[in-house]
């Protein structure tokens, strides 16, 4: 059912309730902002074009989303925690046309704007500032129609490997707006996503799995509850206030509200909870363990990508009886494959394939594109894993060597290309180390250039060098100095004899 259904039929009901600041937007708010902005942005744009969207988690986000949405246009979602110079990046190779961003972002907006010479348009999602003009105050009723609602579709980048991120672009759905997405679908059939829903979710919009599973819990009639920071016990406090029905997580809030005290835990009732989720990063078997321990065997999980090629889902009874799979495919045919390509048996480890994706295009990148897509139109994932004799999935690792730390993806070759020529070091490698919290965080494995009496010194060196040029997630957490790193004659690193085996190995 189409959004703007919801608004006829229950006009009053609340589309989405910022956790923290308590400020939201009913269905009939969210219908009408979202048509006035649709109106304004094809003032500028024809069905297709890009604008780029830098703002913190509100509710303006889903009002231009929306918009974006029911206009026909290609949304892109900026991660608001990159440096000027990676906004401005995206903003340039997406071919951004206007710029729609948060007065708090004001400093990294008007560097972008400045930057990128295809911008037309600038406006601000709350007072003004520089050339970004108020969008309360752009909006008005005579901006003309902007033609028959057709889908529009966000354009994510996911990082690079290389140190540019990059752009996912999907072809324009041919579909009447209110179309349900295929993640939709699957949260309505396979979840049980209905009118009734309450869903919880506390990660950043600018990741594809908040921003499109809160935009489905809307497409189905339900309420969402968004926050501005993750707090485990205000979690717990608002899955009791707001009766939460349905929630998402990555495996990091989950350790973190399993680290509660007992007696804090059992402070709230969540018993309204149905469904919960989690996803993109692997889970420890313990918290897993924990969190079915505690809620019940309501805990699900889904393997997917940002390119969207496959899609498993696991529910708690499954994976007590397959422990550390991600489940089995409902969207893509899998295929596992050795070095040379051809496909291996059950059982055996290889690159993960799948067959039958929707197409799709790294933008500019015709290089990358085809890489990620072979001869058969198969999408190599990068990720090893392997498949039982009953279709569960098994990740084993990540071919490309990224790290997921908290959800997050770090690309190493990013933070290496940059660490590569700073005087001090000689030879540099990132790696993922386990860690409790976050799953694991990036460690920096330094030959330096000459020996020097004080390490510590070294590190915060090293550390400003990163934070200059790269967001702070993407900062190594630790840094670990060697005499040698290990390399074949050929230049190749040895990654395997840089992991630091286990206290009991």
């Amino acid at each position: 059912m189409a959004m703007h259904h919801h608004a006829e039929q229950t006009p009053a009901k609340h589309a989405i309730i910022m956790e923290q600041s308590g400020s939201s937007l009913t269905f009939g708010e969210l219908d009408n902002r979202s048509r006035q902005i649709a109106r304004l942005l094809r003032s500028h744009l024809a069905p297709g074009d890009r604008f780029g969207l830098l703002m913190e988690n509100c509710p303006a986000y889903f009002e231009i989303s929306w918009a974006a949405r029911r206009a026909g246009l290609r949304w892109v979602p900026i991660n608001w925690h990159l440096r000027a110079e990676e906004v401005s990046y995206v903003a340039g190779n997406s071919d951004c046309k206007v710029l729609i961003a948060s007065p708090k972002l004001a400093a990294v907006a008007r560097q972008t704007a400045a930057s990128t010479p295809a911008i037309v348009a600038c406006y601000s999602s709350g007072e003004g500032f520089d050339q970004f003009t108020p969008l309360a105050q752009a909006l008005t009723d005579d901006l003309g129609d902007y033609g028959a609602e057709r889908e529009g579709i966000f354009m994510f980048y996911s990082s690079g490997t290389t140190g540019h991120p990059k752009g996912i672009l999907r072809p324009l759905p041919d579909a009447p707006f209110g179309t349900p997405a295929a993640v939709e679908q699957i949260m309505h059939s396979h979840y049980g996503f209905d009118h009734d829903t309450v869903f919880y979710a506390p990660g950043p919009l600018y990741h594809a799995a908040p921003l499109g599973w809160t935009m489905g819990a809307q497409m189905w009639g339900g309420t969402a509850i968004s926050t501005e920071k993750f707090d485990a016990e205000r979690t717990l406090a608002s899955i009791e206030k707001h009766r939460v029905t349905h929630a998402m997580f990555v495996p990091t809030h989950m350790t973190r509200m399993l680290k509660l005290p007992r007696e804090v835990r059992e402070k709230y009732d969540c018993s309204s909870l149905k469904m919960v989720v989690h996803a993109a990063a692997p889970c420890p078997p313990d918290v897993k363990r924990g969190m079915i321990d505690w809620w019940g065997p309501i805990i699900h999980e889904f393997y997917g990508s940002s390119e969207g090629s496959g899609f498993t889902v696991i529910s708690s009874e499954e994976w007590l009886s397959h422990p550390g799979s991600v489940g089995r495919v409902l969207l893509g045919i899998p295929h596992i494959l050795a070095d040379e390509g051809n496909e291996l048996p059950v059982g055996e480890t290889g690159e993960l394939c799948f067959e039958n994706v929707d197409p799709f295009e790294y933008h500019k990148d015709p290089g990358k594109t085809n890489n990620y897509f072979d001869q058969r139109g198969w999408a190599h994932t990068g990720d090893l894993a392997r498949l039982d004799e009953e279709g569960y999935l098994y990740l084993a690792g990540r071919s490309s060597g990224m790290i997921i730390s908290g959800g997050v993806n770090i690309y190493p070759q990013e933070v290496e290309n940059l660490l590569a020529l700073h005087p001090l070091v000689a030879d540099i490698a990132v790696v993922g180390v386990p860690d409790d919290d976050l799953g694991e965080i990036a460690e920096a494995v330094v030959q330096l250039a000459q020996p020097v009496a004080d390490l510590a010194a070294v590190t915060e060196q090293l550390k400003a060098a990163c934070q200059e040029k790269l967001a702070l997630y993407k900062t190594p957490r630790s840094f670990r100095y060697v005499k040698e790193l290990p390399r074949l004659p050929s230049g190749k690193l040895l990654h395997r004899y840089l992991v630091k085996p286990k206290p009991s190995e």
